[in-house]
């Protein structure tokens, strides 16, 4: 069996199919196990606890056990604390682990994958395959149906899809920030600021393709021996224009925040470590609309996005922590962190992985919705429980001419930022399996089918692991029959699953 990228997900599968007694190799294209697991995410959402089962809860545990703390003490472990953790399990179940293995293309015949191709020219062949990737990349060399961002409303029914209405709220932009370099400039071309998506937004309610901002979660560190915020070779001060507005603007109105509030910190790691996320109208997430050209971007391109998000990040460290523009007790604030001198030394102590929180998704016989979600429908091939919020992050920061007399007055806006509670609700195993028509011997875990709605809440790291070991409980099944993967027994599954912890149903 062959599971494609070492993320979260990708070890528990792999682990969960060579405990049942399968061969399994894991391909991962980068150098690095764990995805975001262990590269940067170490504030963890889980949602309501009493979803978590199997081997989301066997990490959990595994972690609490490292620092012989009780389980949920701490949000997350170290980033090196996690990659230990899941190198640890694969090496216990015997898995193979490649690393630097990008897959290129996939050999299909009579609907089955019979190799995935890699860069380097090298071919794997498996019983079955899983695409544990956060970017759906053999799924689509497969030919398996995808999609890619929002949908229209109209397309599930959904209250949320689509373009949302621009609102105030904290990740806003406050109103009457201008877009442009000059004032007077008006419609001219190349007048907008750096860091706003130049594109006319959709209508309210319709699907524009538009994915959620991607960014870096950083780890900081207040550590006698962190490493200082460095200036980039390459910094580019006409860059950070628009965060000096909106910091004079938050001076004018007395709503300067302290310094963590600025980059998301969370400072509920072990080791007196945070983890960084975007919180607010301008923060770690790139919202310029680059992101939406990644999910479907050639590999050299993506690597262009990817740097672009990660100097992004490193700018915007330096940027708060000195900046003449950010107010002062910001630019304290800030000076008292700085980079882990444990964490990610192969990478300049920045995470090794860029947080995709979306890109392709399945498009199967079954597509888990909102109302699937918000209606807490258990199915009955159920295989994991979700709890966690509709999480949509922002989507694009644009800008648009509000009527004001006697002339209008261009804004930056930011929109796509949505919350709303849900209760548990039941993954079902056909979410996770192409059409049998398209590929007989592929299960997905990761871009599961859901539409970009419901993914917004399937999208946790525990969730993934959760989806992980379904799917590598599924595959080995459907190795050892030899049947499609459409056609294994799900009752089996499910026994199966709750043998090994999983949790499938609350009182």
């Amino acid at each position: 069996m062959a599971v494609y990228a070492a993320t979260a997900a990708g070890v528990c599968a792999a682990v969960a199919a060579a405990r049942a007694g399968a061969r399994v190799v894991v391909l991962e294209p980068g150098r690095h196990v764990g995805g975001m697991t262990s590269g940067g995410l170490g504030y963890t959402d889980v949602g309501d606890v009493r979803a978590l089962g199997g081997m989301a809860a066997e990490f959990r545990a595994a972690v609490a056990d490292h620092y012989s703390v009780q389980v949920g003490r701490y949000a997350g472990p170290e980033p090196h604390v996690a990659e230990e953790i899941l190198t640890r399990w694969l090496d216990a179940a015997g898995v193979t682990l490649v690393l630097g293995a990008r897959v290129s293309a996939a050999e299909v015949r009579d609907r089955r994958i019979v190799s995935a191709e890699f860069d380097d020219g090298t071919a794997v062949t498996a019983a079955v395959f899983i695409d544990a990737g956060y970017e759906g990349d053999l799924l689509a060399a497969a030919g398996a149906s995808c999609a890619v961002g929002r949908e229209d409303r109209a397309l599930h029914g959904e209250l949320f899809a689509g373009r949302r209405e621009v609102a105030p709220g904290r990740h806003a932009t406050p109103p009457w920030i201008s877009p442009f370099r000059d004032d007077e400039s008006g419609r001219e071309p190349g007048a907008l600021l750096p860091q706003i998506k130049p594109e006319p937004m959709a209508e309210v309610g319709s699907g524009d393709g538009g994915v959620m901002s991607f960014g870096y979660r950083v780890c900081l560190s207040r550590a006698p021996d962190r490493v200082p915020f460095r200036k980039r070779d390459g910094y580019d001060d006409a860059q950070w224009e628009l965060g000096r507005r909106i910091f004079a603007d938050a001076e004018r109105r007395g709503d300067v925040h302290p310094a963590g509030r600025y980059v998301g910190l969370e400072p509920n790691l072990p080791g007196g470590k945070a983890d960084g996320n975007s919180l607010g109208p301008f923060s770690l997430s790139v919202l310029d609309g680059s992101a939406w050209q990644y999910p479907s971007a050639t590999a050299d391109r993506r690597e262009e996005i990817r740097l672009h998000h990660l100097h992004h990040a490193e700018d915007l460290l330096w940027f708060l922590a000195n900046d003449p523009a950010v107010p002062i007790s910001v630019r304290r604030g800030m000076q008292e962190w700085g980079l882990p001198a444990d964490e990610f030394a192969d990478t300049g102590h920045m995470p090794h992985q860029l947080y995709v929180r979306e890109a392709r998704r399945m498009r199967s016989d079954t597509i888990l919705t909102e109302r699937d979600l918000r209606g807490g429908l258990i199915p009955h091939d159920v295989i994991a429980l979700g709890s966690y919020h509709l999480d949509i992050r922002e989507v694009q920061r644009a800008w648009r001419w509000v009527y004001e007399h006697p002339d209008p007055i261009a804004m930056v806006v930011t929109e796509g930022y949505l919350s709303v509670p849900v209760p548990i609700y039941g993954i079902g195993y056909s979410a996770l399996v192409p059409s049998r028509a398209e590929c007989e011997n592929l299960i997905v875990a990761v871009c599961v089918s859901a539409s970009h709605v419901a993914f917004s809440s399937l999208r946790m790291e525990p969730q993934y692991q959760m989806l992980g070991q379904a799917a590598g409980t599924a595959a080995a099944l459907a190795a050892r029959s030899g049947k499609p993967v459409q056609d294994i027994d799900v009752h089996t599954l499910q026994d199966r699953l709750r043998d090994a912890g999983a949790v499938l149903s609350v009182p």
